[in-house]
């Protein structure tokens, strides 16, 4: 929409999409009797952060597919829904104060935060602004984690929380208080990003050096290696996988060297404590901590990271890696250290697919491409096959919901261009007429879909499209349609 304007795209039955398979030949367009794609961006002056290299990019892309390509329009709709929807910024104590809203919940999570302004890194060379904004990011995050590193999701100042009633040690602070391992690690991930891009050390000061030592301490604290820790959580719900059983430190772990965690990155109660896919990405981002510790003079922090995380990692070798049924060697989505193991993925990152996205092996490991083989396909409980897609999931909404954040990521980490392009055509084929990308969808009938403003999954699609223009040109542009 723009400008108050509805298309006559919007109104097109979508009975018609639900035989789209991800096998057709072709994309369906949006753009009916010739109609020209009109952008859904907030008019101009409605924007709450506008980047010149962001704006040259989106140039950039819709030179190279051509105006009358879906896939530059949707393009030019989610890469910049972050800036143009959820930014709120400015200064806090003399440095850049940066707030990003997850989109429809007008609450940050550490985890969100770090995800939707990471396409925009390679940018900030062209942009001061935009690495201005990012810095703020950054800040913000450190202060989040010195308010509370057990907390998710955290409010822009003291408004409380609609889950004020949580038992646990909520603050005024707190949107949410729900302990994932994949909140501490996103921080890191976006600093060492961040630094490695730029060059700039400045976010790095005093402040954010005591909250990588929280993150250290957290860690430790959630191996268990003496009692379950400070962190519990109990809600009065009906939804099982919203509370912690067992006194609201969740089930049992043996302790060996992995990291409890409460809760998924989906926000679903884990069922064995030690999440593999946060455990690895702890892991690999603790060894990006060791190495910005290093050269910022911290030797202390480099060798607490170092040390942890070498032990997550063989903790991981030694109990994750197992045999199964029909795939062989792969990772397990959860085990509790006493020999039990969970076989599934759910489509939230960390995931088990995500896994070389997110820098921590590579696409070609044969574990990961076992591991990978099991996840897309029947024998993983929440990879759905439909009439409309076919996709990752997961118990956070409900069955037969697929993700398009699990889409995506499947190009992201494909080796395969035929794979690929399917993926693509899958995401253009499922958006419903809105022009951006949902949390979920029922695998049968798109229009059936979760959250109309979700900037994660918005900006990823962006930063998906962006790799095939840098590295597989001529798949995109025979995609262009």
């Amino acid at each position: 929409m723009r400008g108050g304007v509805i298309t006559r795209r919007e109104a097109i039955k979508y009975a018609a999409l639900g035989a789209v398979a991800m096998g057709s030949e072709s994309l369906r367009s949006w753009a009916a009797d010739g109609e020209p794609f009109v952008s859904k961006r907030p008019a101009p002056a409605d924007r709450k952060f506008v980047s010149g290299a962001v704006e040259t990019k989106i140039a950039e892309v819709t030179r190279f597919l051509g105006r009358d390509s879906q896939i530059a329009w949707l393009f030019e709709n989610c890469f910049p829904n972050t800036l143009d929807t959820t930014v709120r910024d400015g200064m806090r104590e003399g440095k850049p104060d940066t707030f990003l809203m997850t989109g429809d919940i007008p609450a940050m999570w550490l985890r969100d935060s770090t995800a939707q302004v990471w396409p925009y890194l390679p940018l900030t060379t062209a942009d001061k602004k935009l690495q201005t904004l990012i810095a703020g990011v950054i800040n913000r995050q450190t202060r989040c984690i010195l308010i509370d590193p057990y907390a998710n999701a955290f409010n822009y100042d003291h408004e409380g929380s609609p889950y004020v009633r949580d038992l646990t040690q909520m603050r005024p602070e707190l949107h949410e208080r729900k302990w994932e391992i994949d909140s501490l690690c996103y921080p890191i991930r976006l600093a060492h990003g961040y630094w490695m891009t730029t060059g700039d050390t400045s976010p790095f000061d005093n402040a954010w050096r005591e909250a990588m030592r929280s993150v250290i301490k957290t860690f430790r604290e959630q191996q268990r290696m003496d009692g379950p820790g400070p962190y519990s959580f109990r809600r009065t719900t009906l939804t099982p996988n919203d509370t912690l059983g067992l006194g609201g430190y969740g089930n049992p772990v043996k302790p060996c060297g992995l990291i409890a965690s409460g809760f998924r990155p989906s926000d679903d109660a884990c069922i064995y404590p030690f999440l593999i896919p946060s455990n690895l990405f702890a892991a690999s981002e603790l060894k990006n901590l060791g190495q910005m510790a290093s050269a910022l003079g911290d030797t202390d922090l480099a060798h607490q990271a170092a040390l942890l995380s070498a032990q997550v990692g063989e903790a991981v070798r030694r109990h994750a890696l197992t045999e199964h049924l029909h795939h062989g060697t792969i990772f397990a989505f959860e085990v509790d250290g006493f020999g039990n193991r969970l076989f599934m993925d759910d489509a939230n990152l960390p995931s088990l697919l995500s896994l070389p996205y997110l820098g921590v092996i590579d696409a070609r490991d044969h574990r990961y491409q076992h591991t990978r083989g099991f996840v897309l396909s029947p024998d993983n409980p929440y990879f759905f096959q439909g009439k409309a897609a076919e996709g990752i999931g997961g118990p956070h909404i409900s069955m037969d919901m697929i993700w398009p954040l699990a889409i995506v990521v499947r190009g992201l980490t494909s080796l395969d261009d035929r794979e690929t392009a399917e993926c693509l055509k899958s995401l253009a084929n499922t958006h419903a007429g809105t022009g951006f990308m949902h949390e979920s969808f029922h695998k049968d009938d798109p229009a059936k879909f979760t959250r109309k403003w979700f900037a994660w999954a918005n900006t990823l699609f962006g930063e998906f499209v962006l790799k095939l223009m840098k590295e597989r040109p001529q798949l995109l542009r025979s995609l262009k349609a």
